[in-house]
């Protein structure tokens, strides 16, 4: 509504909202439709505003609290596999094909709706689509990870390197209310006079299937792209997910997975990966901590002005072993 009536009305030309590409793409079959003067042809009617009734709430507030979370002290900290990085390259689809969040994929990235579309429609054209980047080389899969010693000091997370000295500092922002939580608190304290061990990893798929999705929209094929394009960020996000359980199979915390892969979307585990830009460690400009930590450029991950990775089908992401480690929302006072 605030597209469809506030904007509507004081910008000259038409302007619409879109929920996703694929509502886009009809948007603009309908007035290229208008334009050719196809009987019928018309834009959907604006979406109006609906504002429902809210019942009065009372203000209740819950006290100011200062100071560290509860989070648990005396967990067991896992010994790593290795400290430092390591980079693997050419990791197979097969690999980590399995790990794809196809409902992400269908409804979000594709924006079919409901069960019947996902079936007669979606699924062949996953098939399709996952044995063409089989053949084609299309992929270029590969990782940098790696372990490093650290201690955390109030809202700051402390890399060290091998001689105990600090290495590099992550801040991150604190709940103000609730369990007042920061992903440093996961992190043994400096006072305790214990070492804890944190993961990084940076994962692609490379720059290949880019060029791919950049020569499709070159040649107008709308729909391939969109669908080749949403498959790929999610097969980058499957190779994350890939690489975390291995993660947490060489810390040895992996025999609290669950059976299925949907209880691996659902977080029913120990050791979280956090990306950020999300709640809890919002702050992109840490990126470029990690990538000095990581060196992604050995895989040919880089990283911009704007702190984002390219190719696009790239992601990064800290992996605390925690076992009260979750997602949270790190937002308000501090």
């Amino acid at each position: 509504a605030y597209v469809e009536q506030d904007l509507h009305e004081i910008y000259e030309g038409e302007v619409r909202y879109a929920r996703d590409a694929f509502e886009g793409l009809r948007l603009m079959d309908a007035l290229m439709g208008i334009k050719r003067k196809v009987p019928g042809a018309a834009l959907p009617p604006l979406r109006q505003r609906r504002v429902p009734a809210r019942p009065a709430l009372l203000d209740v507030r819950e006290p100011e609290r200062t100071g560290r979370s509860d989070v648990a002290l005396d967990n067991p900290v896992p010994a790593p596999p290795f400290l430092g990085t390591r980079v693997v390259k050419g990791i197979p689809l097969k690999e980590y094909a399995g790990w794809l969040d196809e409902q992400a994929l269908f409804k979000g990235q594709w924006g079919l709706k409901g069960a019947e579309s996902i079936e007669s429609e979606g699924r062949p054209r996953l098939r399709g689509w996952l044995e063409r980047l089989h053949t084609s080389h299309l992929l270029e899969a590969a990782v940098v990870h790696g372990y490093f010693p650290c201690v955390s000091k109030g809202d700051d997370l402390i890399v060290l390197d091998e001689d105990g000295g600090e290495r590099t500092r992550f801040t991150f922002p604190r709940q103000g209310r609730g369990r007042r939580l920061c992903l440093s608190d996961f992190v043994r304290p400096e006072e305790s006079g214990e070492t804890d061990v944190i993961g990084f990893q940076i994962v692609t798929v490379g720059s290949r299937i880019g060029e791919e999705t950049a020569r499709l929209f070159a040649a107008d094929a709308y729909r391939d792209y969109m669908e080749l394009h949403g498959l790929s960020v999610q097969l980058a996000e499957a190779l994350a997910e890939y690489w975390h359980a291995r993660v947490r199979a060489e810390l040895g915390i992996a025999g609290a997975d669950p059976d299925s892969v949907d209880g691996m979307f659902r977080t029913e585990y120990q050791g979280c990966r956090y990306s950020l830009g999300y709640p809890a460690c919002p702050e992109l400009a840490d990126r470029a901590k990690i990538a000095e930590l990581l060196r992604p450029e050995r895989i040919g991950v880089h990283l911009s002005e704007e702190f984002q990775l390219h190719p696009e089908q790239s992601t990064d992401a800290l992996v605390m072993h925690h076992p009260e480690a979750t997602y949270f929302n790190a937002g308000g006072r501090r």
